[in-house]
């Protein structure tokens, strides 16, 4: 494992759970299935997505390190079976369910070594990517997530405050 490589397992390690002691920081639970925009996802939509999307990468990163250069269909939770228990699950079962997942993800991804980080898994629209580029992939979406979820629960406190 080369120096980056390293430092994408520490951010794995820490965005996450940083942004739950910061970014929900005070933010009661029952908040998280309210959505601040009618018909959209709510925060713990959001979270639920993130949930489902671990065991997702978790699959795909299995397959790329046992077969060469597997190819995989763009995810979209709205088209995934799967999906619809994780938006069934309470705040608490989805935080708990991440970071379990998260603490596997991280184990599998600390065996590796340096050459492994090269294979490749091919994305319908970026093409080939590394497992390097992939976990990129995975932190750069599940900040997008952590960034609505920060929108949500802000603007709902702020009108909870208002009122």
């Amino acid at each position: 494992m080369n120096v980056s490589d390293a430092a994408r397992i520490q951010r794995l390690e820490c965005q996450f759970r940083d942004f739950l002691e910061e970014g929900l920081r005070g933010v009661p639970l029952d908040l998280l299935p309210e959505p601040a925009i009618p018909s959209r996802w709510s925060a713990l939509d959001n979270l639920a997505h993130l949930g489902r999307y671990h065991e997702v990468f978790q699959e795909r990163l299995d397959q790329m390190l046992r077969t060469k250069s597997p190819t995989f269909s763009r995810y979209r939770a709205e088209d995934d079976p799967l999906w619809e228990a994780w938006r069934k699950l309470t705040a608490t079962e989805v935080l708990t369910k991440i970071s379990s997942l998260r603490e596997q993800i991280l184990a599998r991804l600390k065996t590796l070594q340096a050459d492994d980080f090269l294979r490749v898994g091919v994305h319908p629209k970026f093409g080939e990517m590394t497992v390097a580029l992939w976990l990129e992939f995975f932190l750069l979406h599940e900040g997008h997530h952590l960034y609505v979820v920060l929108q949500q629960v802000r603007s709902l406190a702020g009108a909870r405050a208002g009122s």
